[in-house]
């Protein structure tokens, strides 16, 4: 069962520009950042508000790496902007499979590794109005790392 917005993805040209926007426009600080070399980004994570199931909910501001990369192929075409929209579940296989069953397509065949140790897959944004949708399994996390 999906249970709360995990996170908004928002792509940039510049990550240290555009955290330093959401930090001297709206005061939220970054929790975590990390470079994913599979996905060919450099993130940061600002955490908007804690949730009652225990996550959090969080702006992923995502820098590409490599102009090959995934992000950075649709800040090409698309400019800066939300680039995807992440649920959170405790179950991510479970909810994957379900939604698959649903005709929905899933796009990796089993999870990998996201952001902060969390488990991850997408669905397919042509089957989802046009909205690139992330499923998110958090992993626990006692404090802050940067």
């Amino acid at each position: 069962m999906l249970t709360r917005i995990d996170h908004i993805g928002i792509a940039c040209h510049d990550l240290d520009a555009t955290v330093e926007f959401y930090r001297a426009t709206y005061g939220f600080e970054v929790f975590h950042t990390e470079v994913n070399e599979e996905q060919g980004v450099r993130e940061a994570m600002l955490k908007i508000n804690e949730t009652s199931d225990g996550g959090a909910s969080y702006l992923q501001l995502l820098e590409p790496t490599r102009e090959d990369s995934a992000v950075g192929k649709w800040l090409a075409k698309n400019g800066e902007g939300v680039h995807h929209i992440a649920f959170g579940t405790a179950d991510v296989d479970g909810d994957a499979a379900g939604i698959r069953d649903k005709g929905v397509r899933v796009l990796y065949e089993e999870p990998r590794i996201g952001s902060m140790g969390s488990r991850i897959t997408f669905l397919h944004p042509k089957d989802c109005h046009g909205v690139l949708t992330e499923l998110v399994t958090s992993a626990a996390v006692e404090s802050p790392e940067h």
